[in-house]
């Protein structure tokens, strides 16, 4: 067991072994080194993959830097989105204002780049020295004729949650100001799916084979007169509720449009996104080829699923990603493989997401909210983990404990979503629990005495 901080033990359960009681949806403990982000990064690792919009960071150069290319989301046309542009604020902005570098910086980007649009995010510097972000948004705006959006973004102003939502408002200013003449009755919005490694565009495929219009991605490969006119689909499809929830609310409280809620990792959930589309259309054609192109990919993949889960069965995976919903599929897709999962945890998750993994885990199995290296790397030992599912902060602690590593977070360049992405994350997590190379590699394991003892994987 690990040594844990008293005020981060109410953030911690083990399944079936003692009362459900998880706190969630607080600010990190101060000193506990946390995996999450900032506000700012929050919001930016949003909007990023807007591809043909402007994106201005208002602060020192450090933050541009820490959040440039911070998604491995692609474009099928234009790629200004990864320019990372800041005004790179001095002491002398921090003591006289930035307004002024703020307003230069925005034209000549403006003029030199002709963005569709332009972002431009508050960071924590700004937010103490309180540059009036938002008067100088409306002065451009006006002058060049295309929308500037404020994202008030602060980072110390709550948590990465807090980000997502400051981007969703950003995006509510862009949508409803489109033409919606031309769209179909079947159509639709990606929320929450962010083209990592093209993943998008996979989606985007499927549904256009299902005979459903997909008005616009939000925000991946987004395209910004496609968001303005997202008002005109009939139905929102979130995919990372964390993210583009509070999107999908205002969108159907303004304009009406409902929303559900879906998942595209793995055989199960991807197959069920699909379907509940299709019943919500109730269109009998577009359930005819729904499921058609269900079969026709189940029985291309299950194969190779197969061959992996005969060698697999049995291995214990831990996982860590940033929100709570995304970890529901990954246990199913560890079971379709005969895996079992004896951490899991995020970053946002909220007491109802952290109430179905407790009924969706094993017993025994950890529940972490908001975890920091120690704690993670103290589970991994104990349950003697095979594979470590996380992001670039995870990454060292499973390298350095001596197991398996498989990148699911938004850093990554393959595909993990979709049927496509079944069988790469299959074939991933094969070649990394089965590599012959840990029969080399000194492997930190838990004893049965409670001592860390070194064994051979």
């Amino acid at each position: 067991m690990a040594d844990i901080l008293d005020t981060r033990k109410a953030q911690i359960h083990r399944t079936g072994l003692e009362p459900f009681e998880m706190a969630c949806e607080k600010n990190s403990l101060a000193g506990s080194v946390s995996q999450r982000a900032c506000v700012f990064c929050g919001s930016r690792v949003v909007l990023y993959p807007i591809v043909d919009a402007l994106h201005l960071i208002h602060g020192p150069v450090g933050c541009a830097s820490y959040t440039w290319d911070i998604r491995g989301a692609t474009s099928t046309g234009p790629r200004l989105h990864r320019m990372s542009f800041s005004t790179d604020l001095q002491e002398k902005e921090v003591i006289f204002g930035g307004e002024k570098k703020l307003y230069e910086s925005l034209v000549e980007l403006i003029d030199a780049y002709e963005p569709k649009a332009a972002f431009v995010y508050s960071t924590c510097i700004v937010g103490i020295i309180g540059d009036d972000i938002e008067a100088i948004c409306r002065r451009v705006e006006a002058e060049k004729g295309i929308p500037v959006l404020p994202v008030m973004s602060e980072g110390f102003k709550g948590t990465k949650k807090d980000g997502y939502k400051a981007a969703c408002d950003a995006i509510a200013k862009l949508v409803g100001t489109g033409d919606i003449s031309d769209i179909s009755d079947l159509s639709i919005n990606i929320l929450g799916d962010f083209n990592i490694a093209g993943e998008t565009n996979i989606i985007r495929e499927y549904y256009e084979k299902m005979g459903i219009e997909v008005v616009a991605t939000v925000t991946g490969d987004g395209r910004v007169d496609q968001i303005r006119k997202a008002h005109g689909a009939k139905l929102n499809v979130v995919q990372c509720s964390g993210s583009m929830t509070h999107l999908a609310k205002m969108m159907e409280e303004k304009y009406g449009i409902p929303y559900i809620r879906v998942s595209y990792v793995g055989i199960e959930d991807t197959s069920k996104a699909l379907y509940d589309v299709a019943e919500y259309f109730g269109n009998d054609e577009v359930m005819s080829n729904t499921s058609k192109l269900v079969e026709e990919e189940v029985s291309r993949i299950m194969p190779f699923v197969r061959k992996c889960r005969k060698d697999l069965k049995g291995k214990k995976a831990a996982i860590y990603t940033g929100g709570a919903f995304k970890t529901f599929s990954l246990i199913r897709s560890l079971r379709s493989l005969g895996m079992k999962t004896v951490i899991v945890g995020s970053q946002t998750g909220s007491k109802e997401e952290y109430e179905y993994l407790r009924e969706l885990s094993d017993e025994g199995t950890i529940l972490v909210d908001d975890t920091n290296p120690v704690e993670l790397s103290k589970f991994v030992q104990e349950k003697d983990a095979d594979i470590f599912i996380g992001g670039v902060k995870e990454r060292p602690i499973a390298f350095k404990l001596g197991i398996g590593f498989c990148d699911h977070n938004h850093e990554r360049k393959i595909p993990l979503a979709g049927f496509i992405g079944m069988e790469t994350f299959a074939r991933e997590v094969y070649g990394s629990v089965m590599s012959p190379v840990w029969q080399f590699v000194p492997r930190k394991a838990r004893g049965a005495g409670g001592k860390s003892e070194e064994v051979v994987a």
